[in-house]
This record gives structure tokens, C-alpha cells and sequence, in this order.
């Protein structure tokens, strides 16, 4: 079986393939167009590729058909049971994979179905990356995206041309380390996003100005990357989403179930995932499932009577 590499990434020679266009998705694939790579899509909504094609994408009728013209196919897809259908079902874009070429699963889903990718891909003399990002919306229309890439280090190396256009990328280990890191990501980003929906609904409840409170502690202990991307979201009602509540309520269960799909045998006792899963899943009941994730200070306003 060959590799891909050493045939450099270039703008000139590498053929891009991208499936996923939401909004993390279409953010990703407009930032590779205009560094100058050809782009070939799918969308299962073929007008929410509007965009992308005055941008120079050519939009096609299906997975197979991104993968038989693309060197690299990106996958940016809601849920693991869409990346199953899209790679490895009946017509999925792994049987249409040409020899040496590599799929990225830049999609939050399951460390054994990303192993399961890499052994599909590996019969075919292809390579599967499962490289899940952090950062919303902000961070992709920005490039600034924090990139976790499980697979063969090499391979992961020679994508690195493409991954710098995304944001910083972090070789993680064997195939599903990506997906184990992410998991562990959202858990720190679902505890972040908790901590600041109970300050700020504290703060407003005792009569803070609650945007002098923030400027206050953003520069002390209290402060983070979650306060900035989303404290004046919180506070002037903002939800649009960068990433959905459903999205982090599916990734905040793989933490805790983890250990119940045979995934390691080391149980971890996550006592703060519990109550935020909990929590998301509240949001979710209420029909804010679509949401983005600084919602959650919605229910932590519910459950105060507000």
C-alpha cells in the first residue's frame, strides 16, 4: 500500500473534497477557496451551497461523487450516524476513495467509528484523519480553529498546508485520538459554559451591572476563552448558534457513555458531565435544541423562576 506523501499540498495540485456545510462547515470550506484549492461538494440541501459556489465550488450529486475527483475529502457532519451513512454506507465516499487519497473527519463523533474509518480506509490504500475542531463559529470564519488529529503521524504531517488555513492543528496519537480529545475538550467547554451562565444569572439576580461584572473578572481566574466568545452573547440574548446544544449534548454523552460502548475499560467517574448533560438536555426538552450552546443560560434562568 502507498502514500500520499511526498507529493506536496499545493493550492496547484491538490484536488479538495468537502461534505457538511453548516455553519462550522461552510465557514471551514470558504476560508480553503480562497486560499486558491479547487473545491468539490455535496449537500443534501444542494441551495445551502448558494455561497460556496460563487465562490468557485463545484457542487455534485453525491459522496462517491466528491470522493472519485478529490485528493483529500474534509467531512463536517452533525452526528456519527451521518458519518457512518456518508463514509462507509451503500453509496458512501469511501468506495468512490481513489488509492493514496485521505479523508479528515473534521466531525465530533465516536473514537471507534473513527478507528473502524481507519482500518476501511487502510484496505482500500487510503488514510482516514479523525480531526474534530474547537473554536464555534468565530474561530472558523477566522481561521483560528484548535484542530485535535488522530491517524498516521506522517499523514497527518504532510496535511498540515491545509490544516494551517483552518487553525492550529495538534497531532494527537493512533486513529481515535482525535475524537477522545474533543470529547475531553467539550467536557472543560460544558463545565466553562455552566460556570458562566450561573455567574452572570447570580450577578443580574443581586443587581451587578452585569457587563461592568464581566469586564471586572475577564482579566482575573475567572476568565476564559468561553467568557469571551460568548459572555456578551449570554448578555444581550444572543443564540444564534456557532455550535448547536444538540451538538454538545451528543458530545457531553459520549463522555459519560464512553465506558458503556466497551471504549476503555477504565471507568472515570465525571460527576460534572452528568449534571451538564443534564442540563443540555433540559435545553433541548424545552425546544432549544438548535440553540447555540451559550443558551444554556436559559435554563439556569428557568430554573431561578425567571
Amino acid at each position: 500500500m502507498g502514500t500520499p506523501y511526498p507529493t506536496p499540498i499545493a493550492p496547484s495540485q491538490t484536488r479538495v473534497g468537502w461534505i457538511g456545510i453548516g455553519v462550522m462547515g461552510a465557514a471551514m470550506a470558504s476560508r480553503l477557496l480562497s486560499a486558491g484549492y479547487s473545491l468539490t461538494i455535496y449537500a443534501r440541501t444542494p441551495s445551502k451551497s448558494l455561497s460556496l459556489q460563487s465562490q468557485g465550488a463545484l457542487l455534485v450529486s453525491s459522496p462517491r461523487d466528491v470522493a472519485q475527483c478529490s485528493d483529500v475529502v474534509f467531512t463536517m457532519l452533525g452526528h456519527p450516524q451521518d458519518v457512518r451513512q456518508i463514509v462507509l454506507g451503500s453509496d458512501g465516499f469511501l468506495s468512490g476513495l481513489n488509492p493514496n487519497s485521505v479523508m479528515i473527519d473534521t466531525t465530533s463523533s465516536h473514537p471507534a467509528l473513527a478507528r473502524e474509518m481507519f482500518a476501511a480506509a487502510r484496505e482500500r490504500a487510503c488514510w482516514a484523519v479523525d480531526a474534530p475542531v474547537s473554536g464555534g463559529d468565530i474561530g472558523a470564519r477566522d481561521g483560528k480553529l484548535a484542530i485535535f488529529a488522530g491517524g498516521d503521524g506522517g499523514v497527518v504531517n504532510w496535511l498540515t498546508p491545509l490544516f494551517e488555513i483552518l487553525g492550529r492543528v495538534t497531532y494527537v496519537g493512533e486513529a481515535g485520538r482525535g475524537q477522545s480529545s474533543k470529547i475531553a475538550n467539550q467536557i472543560m467547554v460544558g463545565a466553562n459554559l455552566l460556570g458562566l451562565s450561573e455567574g452572570l444569572v447570580f450577578a443580574e439576580r443581586v443587581g451587578l451591572d452585569v457587563r461592568q461584572f464581566v469586564a471586572a473578572v475577564r482579566g482575573g481566574a475567572a476568565g476564559s476563552m468561553v467568557m469571551e466568545l460568548f459572555g456578551e452573547r449570554m448578555i444581550g440574548r444572543d443564540f444564534r448558534p456557532g455550535g448547536f446544544a444538540e451538538y454538545l449534548l451528543k458530545d457531553l454523552g459520549m463522555g459519560v457513555d464512553v465506558v458503556e460502548e466497551g471504549e476503555d475499560e477504565r471507568v472515570v467517574v465525571l460527576p460534572g458531565v452528568a449534571l451538564c448533560k443534564q442540563l443540555f438536555s433540559g435545553m433541548v426538552a424545552n425546544g432549544d435544541a438548535k440553540l447555540g450552546t451559550q443558551g444554556l443560560i436559559t435554563v439556569i434562568e428557568r430554573i431561578n423562576g425567571n
